[in-house]
């Protein structure tokens, strides 16, 4: 299942969606099958937790229903609906998780922040790509691969550095858990803003936010 332009992809979505529902596919999988075969990035099967007690088996986890199975097999980009739910029945009960660094790195601070930034970036007509929410409180801005590691120049660049800011990077190394999972026993992620069409899969360049992020990030404080 490959990319293409306008109403086919929409179409592509809803198919993808009715034909999961017809096979009696979880959220799960579907979530799954549209992560990896129509935005391009690997999902891996992570923990869960039920009593604070972590699914991975290891007594003492410092994260319980936080992290990837070390054991499980990453699902790669372009899997189709059938290879996810056959990828995705090896772990039964796993949570979806994705490797952050590799098509995307994020950008994350408080939800109440992200929210006010992004009905603010969307009035400025910034090119915003999915911003996620965790039940942790935290709103997680999807930018280009490498608008991690550029934070800190970003924010040198925009005097920002000396400024104690609810503002951080995810790069290559790191993993969140995604819509519809359960993150650590405390609730589902959800999308703020979904993936869409419009940049043609395009992800924003980080510098292109950052100033927003950092000044709702700093209002924030006061």
């Amino acid at each position: 299942m490959g990319f293409t332009i306008g109403s086919t992809r929409t179409r592509t979505i809803r198919d993808l969606r009715s034909a999961a529902r017809r096979r009696g596919r979880s959220p799960e999988c579907t979530a799954v099958a549209e992560y990896t075969g129509l935005w391009g990035w690997d999902v891996v099967p992570g923990a869960r937790t039920a009593a604070g007690i972590c699914s991975c088996g290891r007594a003492g986890c410092p994260e319980p229903g936080a992290h990837p199975l070390d054991f499980a097999a990453p699902v790669r980009a372009g899997a189709t609906l059938d290879e996810a739910y056959r990828a995705w029945s090896e772990y039964p009960g796993a949570a979806v998780m994705l490797p952050v660094g590799r098509a995307f790195d994020v950008i994350e601070l408080g939800e109440a922040a992200g929210r006010r930034a992004l009905v603010r970036m969307e009035r400025m007509g910034l090119p915003v790509g999915p911003v996620a929410v965790t039940p942790e409180g935290r709103a997680q801005f999807f930018v280009a691969p490498g608008g991690a590691a550029e934070l800190p120049r970003l924010l040198y660049r925009m005097a920002w550095e000396d400024t104690a800011l609810d503002l951080r990077g995810l790069g290559a190394g790191a993993c969140i858990t995604a819509p519809p999972s359960d993150r650590a026993g405390r609730g589902t992620v959800r999308w703020l803003r979904a993936p869409k069409w419009e940049a043609g899969g395009e992800l924003p360049a980080a510098r292109l936010l950052i100033g927003t992020l950092a000044y709702v990030a700093h209002r924030s404080r006061v």
